[in-house]
């Protein structure tokens, strides 16, 4: 395992991408729990691979929910519900990771649901080049249903109490003084804490990653880079 600045894991990482060949565009997961910093992880690297002139698509799991009625149909507060409900991993494979995959087209959308609408997404469809570079964000990816539409799978790994200290100060930051501390701890305990213990139980996810950041000291992280799976 190594460890170093922030700076240093992104480095790496753009490293690791550009070592995997692929005669497609390069799918790459980057999974973990809520609030563990996959997004900030995501566009920091997309920032670096884009200077080296690789072209960045930029996607997340939050675009491909079903919509609210579906999600919530077991409750509010059901893990199981996050995680059997939430996300079409069907229209994900369909409209994305398949025409970016091996045969595929490469013409791609990269969202099917507005989240703040909680309708279909109008955005567009477009065609990637060969060499181009998916970034993909988001929980539950190296699920069964999505395991073999990765070319490289990174996993961000926090505390689960961890996630929880800065789900309230992400929605302090978000809300401001309106912010409700005790409905995003009910989320966090009844929800999101309890479907990723599902997910580990069910998809070991660890298992399957080919690097695992361990991301509870930001600007000191830690790595874990497995060469026998790239």
């Amino acid at each position: 395992m190594d460890q170093g600045t922030r700076g240093e894991l992104i480095s790496r990482l753009a490293g690791t991408v550009t070592s995997v060949t692929t005669t497609h565009p390069l799918r790459v997961a980057i999974d973990g729990p809520p609030a563990a910093g996959k997004t900030t992880l995501a566009d920091e690297l997309a920032v670096v691979l884009r200077a080296q002139g690789r072209q960045v698509i930029r996607a997340c799991i939050d675009d491909f929910l079903f919509p609210r009625a579906q999600r919530y149909r077991r409750g509010q507060y059901s893990a199981e519900g996050c995680y059997y409900d939430a996300h079409d991993q069907a229209a994900l494979c369909r409209v994305l990771l398949d025409p970016l995959g091996p045969g595929g087209d490469r013409t791609f959308r990269s969202a099917v649901h507005d989240r703040d609408t909680d309708t279909p997404s109008s955005l567009p469809a477009t065609t990637a080049p060969a060499d181009a570079v998916l970034l993909f964000d988001g929980v539950f990816l190296l699920r069964p249903e999505l395991i073999d539409r990765w070319d490289l799978r990174i996993f961000v790994s926090v505390p689960f109490e961890q996630t929880v200290d800065r789900a309230r100060s992400r929605g302090a930051a978000l809300a401001g003084s309106t912010a409700d501390s005790s409905e995003i701890e009910r989320s966090w305990r009844d929800r999101y804490i309890p479907s990723q213990q599902l997910y580990f139980a069910t998809a070991r996810p660890t298992d399957h990653a080919d690097v695992i950041v361990y991301n509870d000291q930001l600007q000191r992280p830690a790595w874990e880079v497995r060469p026998q799976r790239l």
